[in-house]
């Protein structure tokens, strides 16, 4: 299983950008897809994260601003980010946790992308 995060990018305050996170190989299903972020100097946070059927859970930071979502079809996951502020840079991460299957036996993963800059700046 791989994860492809791509839509990073320099944008001015009040902005937007759109993230996906594609995932590719054998997978049986995806349980749970979240976005994750780091800037420079601090700790790993969890931005926003949908499981299964139920409704996504977002950082109190980011309420109101991003939305996350998913494209089960193209084992996608999306992170739409609005009025971004600059303490919204930061290198964001994906994460996709579930099934997948290898020469007939199913197995879990839990995987992550490889991180897209986001940088917010006049």
């Amino acid at each position: 299983v791989q994860l492809q995060a791509y839509g990073g990018g320099l944008v001015q305050p009040g902005g937007s950008l759109r993230l996906s996170c594609a995932a590719s190989g054998s997978i049986v299903s995806i349980n749970r897809s979240g976005w994750y972020r780091q800037a420079p100097g601090k700790q790993r946070e969890q931005v926003a994260i949908i499981s299964g059927p139920g409704s996504p859970n977002y950082a109190d930071s980011v309420k109101g601003r991003f939305t996350i979502s998913r494209d089960n079809a193209k084992k996608t996951v999306y992170l739409q980010m609005n009025n971004l502020a600059p303490e919204d840079t930061a290198v964001y991460y994906c994460n996709v946790a579930g099934l997948r299957s290898s020469t007939g036996v199913f197995m879990n993963f839990d995987f992550w992308g490889q991180g897209t800059q986001v940088t917010v700046s006049s």
